[in-house]
């Protein structure tokens, strides 16, 4: 098992998850209203490598459309 997302994208595993990571803790993950493909978004999935987290939340903004889903 790779210790980082890193190390899985050299081995081919694109869906790795780091372990351990309390997804829920809105201290530390948060989801992002930026557009994909966006540097801003570009910018949050490179802070969330960083930090050890996942790189994409659940409520994460998916398309232009989607603005609505996330709270401000």
């Amino acid at each position: 098992m790779p210790s980082s997302i890193l190390d899985a994208i050299k081995l081919g595993i694109w869906d790795f998850d780091p372990e351990d990571q309390d997804v829920n803790n809105e201290e530390n993950y948060q989801p992002t209203k930026s557009l994909p493909g966006s540097d801003e978004k570009l910018a949050v999935l490179s802070e969330r490598i960083r930090a050890g987290l996942p790189l994409w939340h659940p409520q994460d903004r998916y398309s232009y459309d989607d603005s609505a889903a996330i709270p401000e």
